[in-house]
C-alpha cells in the first residue's frame, strides 16, 4: 500500500492540519501516518489558542514512522517555531526522505500567527533547500521571496525568487488576490505553468517551457 507522512499541527475542528491531510490521503487510498508538531484549539471561527510540542518528541515521531512504516511522500505543515523547522529539515536529511511537499503554514485563515516571526529565516535557509515542492500562499509567498505581491506577474517573480532558495517546485497560490478568476503560478528550473479559473473551476495553461518532473529525494542526498 502506498504510505505518506504528515508533519504538521493538530486542529480541533478537523478542517486544517494533521486532520485534514489523513483525511486527504485517505480519499486517494493511501494509508497515512503523522507526526503532530503543536496542538491547536480552534474551530470555523479562528484559531483560540495553540502550543507547540517538545522538539525530541516530534523528531521521534518522525523517527518511528521512518524505521517502520517508511513514507514514499511526505506534506509539512505548521511546525511553530524555529527549533521544530531546524529539526524537521535534519530528520528529512538524515532519513533521506523522499517528495517532501512544504506548505509554508505562517498565519491561520483568521489572521492568527501559526509561525513563530524567527522560524522565517530557518525556514528559507533549512527547510526550502530540502522541500521537492513549496505551496504558498500570497501572503506567505511575500515574506518568503522578500516583496510585495499585488498582480500575477509579481507571482511569477516571487516563484523565481523562492525557487532560487533551493525547492525543485514552487506552487504560489493566487487565491487571495482580487478578481474573478483565481491563477495559480507554477515555477520549476525547467519552465512555468499556470492554473486559471473561477473560484469554484479550474482549468490549465501551457507550459512557458515543456518541463517534466523528476523523481529526487532531498536536496543533498539523492537526485536522478
Amino acid at each position: 500500500m502506498r504510505t505518506a507522512l504528515t508533519i504538521a499541527g493538530s486542529d480541533s475542528g478537523g478542517g486544517a492540519g494533521i486532520q485534514a491531510d489523513l483525511k486527504t490521503f485517505a480519499a486517494h487510498g493511501v494509508f497515512g501516518t503523522s507526526a503532530v508538531t503543536a496542538v491547536t484549539a480552534q474551530n470555523t471561527r479562528g484559531v483560540i489558542a495553540w502550543l507547540a510540542l517538545p522538539v525530541d518528541l516530534v523528531t521521534a515521531q518522525i523517527d518511528a514512522v521512518a524505521s517502520d512504516i517508511g513514507p514514499k511522500a511526505v506534506k509539512i505543515g505548521m511546525l511553530g517555531n524555529a527549533a521544530i523547522v531546524i529539526a524537521v529539515a535534519d530528520a528529512v536529511r538524515r532519513l533521506a526522505l523522499p517528495y517532501v511537499v512544504l506548505d509554508p503554514v505562517m498565519i491561520a485563515k483568521g489572521g492568527d500567527r501559526l509561525l513563530e516571526p524567527d522560524a522565517v529565516g530557518a525556514l528559507r535557509d533549512d527547510l526550502l533547500p530540502v522541500a521537492y515542492m513549496v505551496t504558498p500562499n500570497v501572503p506567505e509567498a511575500e515574506v518568503l521571496a522578500d516583496m510585495r505581491i499585488g498582480d500575477i506577474d509579481d507571482m511569477r517573480e516571487a516563484g523565481r525568487r523562492i525557487l532560487a532558495l533551493g525547492p525543485r517546485v514552487v506552487l504560489v497560490k493566487g487565491g487571495h488576490l482580487d478578481g474573478p478568476e483565481v491563477v495559480d503560478i507554477a515555477c520549476s528550473r525547467d519552465g512555468e505553468f499556470e492554473l486559471r479559473g473561477g473560484r469554484n473551476t479550474v482549468r490549465a495553461g501551457p507550459w512557458v517551457r515543456p518541463w517534466t518532473p523528476e523523481p529526487r529525494v532531498a536536496r543533498g542526498i539523492l537526485s536522478t
